[in-house]
């Protein structure tokens, strides 16, 4: 009986213990990708992947905000200051996947930062959850609600507003937290609950004893 209680009480704790699980798939533009690398982690226009940027060129050098360890920008070509858009705006859809399976989706969240070269919204499965109005400095986005427990998109839709040159656009994108619960293989719910009646049974002697 004192064996089983301990394996009760030790389901419990790896069941609570589970909140604590963040999301894999939600990475920052650039990651661990060298200079010059493409990050294959985001695709551009449904087809293709960008370029990871760096300092010291245009238009990182006084510009667009610093690169850094955590998070970099990228860039439609591996040119990062190749101008585009000499006429009209121009539309350019990064989109981010990731997975929830095994996951309650309900138990979901996250929040980050992101800037864009004119502007940009950002989507999660479709609804909007964030807006950016600039290069120089960071806009905040996040969800707690909206998830899938399968497949998940994160839509980054950048707008470069028309100029005839000088004209590059770009993303960079920072998460700065993330949590969800795992769904419990269903031995640990079993193990929960019986340790659950257990303890209530031991509660109930006591508490008879007691009066007695």
């Amino acid at each position: 009986m004192k064996k089983f209680l301990i394996a009760a009480v030790v389901a419990t704790a790896s069941f609570v213990s589970a909140h604590a699980a963040s999301i894999s798939g939600l990475v920052n533009t650039g990651g661990s990708f060298a200079s010059g690398a493409q990050d294959t982690n985001y695709v551009l226009n449904g087809s293709s992947f960008g370029y990871v940027t760096s300092n010291g060129t245009f238009p990182l050098a006084g510009n667009w905000i610093p690169n850094t360890s955590t998070s970099k920008w990228i860039t439609p070509t591996a040119s990062q200051g190749q101008s585009f858009d000499p006429s009209a705006n121009g539309t350019y859809s990064w989109k981010l996947s990731f997975d929830l399976t095994g996951f309650d989706a309900n138990t979901a969240s996250f929040s980050g930062q992101f800037a864009a070269d004119n502007k940009a919204i950002v989507k999660l499965n479709g609804v909007q959850v964030g807006s950016a109005n600039g290069f120089g400095s960071f806009y905040s986005f996040g969800a707690n609600s909206g998830f899938s427990s399968g497949a998940n998109t994160l839509e980054f839709v950048v707008t470069n507003l028309a100029q005839n040159s000088g004209n590059p656009t770009g993303l960079r994108v920072e998460f700065l937290q993330s949590n969800v619960t795992p769904v419990p293989e269903p031995e640990t719910y079993a193990m929960l609950l019986a340790g659950l009646g257990l303890m209530g049974v031991i509660s109930r002697r006591r508490m008879k004893g007691k009066a007695a």
